[in-house]
């Protein structure tokens, strides 16, 4: 279990506990009229909307996405024609989604600001981490953007992929199965400019190998 799944578990914990707590305080107190029918319909409507899932995925995935940003901006003056021109087009996919996710979190009353510890999600880099691409030039910059991205991305594609598992709200699981085509797309792109071969074809090819040695 990942950091980021560790936490939705414990918050999903939490906010059961606070219904429980809730509900029990509304059967001590006897009759609550329409009140209380109101207040129980507007709490359908809003799980109806969005649940914890949906509120992590946004709330996590913004800072996710500006530190993403915030690379992209460093290949401006640093990196080699291929690798800025893939900062650029990392910069205005996620610019946009940053600003879907806020407006969803508006949207569901939800704070932007996540309790969960930043440096805790899945593919973030450190703080060491990001000072050594800071000070890197040329060739070493490209070589450590690609590498830092790739592993940014997988760890949004595990977000991305969390979402869909437990998440309701269509337009987040939507955007969250975007992230994970744009981004699954882009590390085999970004693994290829590194010279890395992609794991599933070495796997593939080994089947193979051994498939003509039994046959022999």
């Amino acid at each position: 279990m990942t950091p980021y799944q560790r936490a939705l578990k414990k918050r999903a914990l939490g906010a059961a506990a606070a219904a429980l707590a809730t509900a029990l305080f509304a059967t001590a107190c006897g009759d609550g009229g329409d009140d209380a029918a109101d207040t129980t319909s507007e709490s359908e409507e809003q799980v109806a909307e969005s649940n914890d899932a949906d509120v992590m995925f946004a709330q996590m995935m913004i800072p996710h996405h500006e530190q993403a940003v915030t690379m992209a901006d460093l290949a401006d003056t640093r990196a080699g024609d291929e690798v800025r021109q893939l900062a650029v087009e990392i910069r205005d996919a996620q610019g946009p989604e940053i600003e879907q996710m806020e407006t969803l979190l508006d949207s569901w009353g939800a704070d932007r600001e996540s309790e969960m510890d930043h440096s805790d999600m899945d593919g973030m880099l450190t703080e060491e981490q990001m000072t050594e691409l800071e000070g890197a030039e040329g060739e070493r910059f490209d070589t450590l953007f690609l590498e830092f991205m790739v592993l940014h991305h997988e760890g949004a594609v595990d977000m991305a992929r969390t979402e869909l598992d437990s998440g309701i709200n269509p337009e987040a699981r939507e955007l969250a199965q975007e992230i994970i085509d744009a981004q699954e797309g882009e590390i085999r792109q970004m693994n290829e400019m590194l010279g890395v071969e992609d794991s599933g074809d070495e796997d593939g090819a080994e089947a193979t190998e051994e498939e003509d040695h039994s046959g022999h």
